[in-house]
């Protein structure tokens, strides 16, 4: 297995990987039009017959901060490594972009745990970025910052950093 950049073609089975976790309501739903807008922010795994079995991607939020979003494993390949293969090459382009700070918003906060994130509670940005951010209209963006449109979308959900 290795893990690579998506590309357009691979929207369709993101989609697939995806579907299930919203269907339990552990991911947000997203179009097909926002998986291919936002498709040069997400790795897919992909093993040697060519398979995705896996993805994430990497939302930068501002000058040191980025999120991880949509990290899903196909539910045969769980265990075996896809999910942290992922997210340790998002870790790397979030080296390689010069971010200081990785987010997460999860309810599976052991993987996270073993991956050097923490549990946060409090507010992480000052009150100039928070301005700044809530200019945006990308709905994770709006979670991150708790607002109260989007609180039903994160209840029960862990607020998650890791310094890089």
């Amino acid at each position: 297995m290795s893990v690579r950049r998506a590309r357009t073609a691979d929207v369709p089975r993101i989609l697939e990987l995806v579907q299930p976790l919203v269907d339990q309501r552990v991911l947000l739903g997203k179009e097909a039009v926002t998986i291919y807008e936002a498709v040069q922010e997400f790795r897919v795994a992909e093993t040697a017959d060519g398979q995705i079995v896996g993805c994430g991607a990497l939302h930068v939020f501002w000058q040191d901060l980025a999120e991880i979003r949509t990290l899903a494993v196909a539910p045969e390949w769980l265990g075996k490594g896809v999910g942290h293969a992922v997210l340790e090459q998002l870790v790397t382009d979030a080296r390689e972009l010069g971010l200081a700070r990785l987010f997460c918003l999860t309810f599976e906060v052991e993987f996270f745990g073993k991956h050097a994130f923490a549990e946060v509670s409090d507010q992480i940005i000052d009150e100039a970025t928070f301005a700044e951010l809530e200019l945006s209209h990308d709905e994770g963006v709006a979670e991150f910052l708790d607002l109260a449109r989007v609180k039903p979308n994160t209840l029960g959900n862990t607020r998650m950093l890791r310094y890089l």
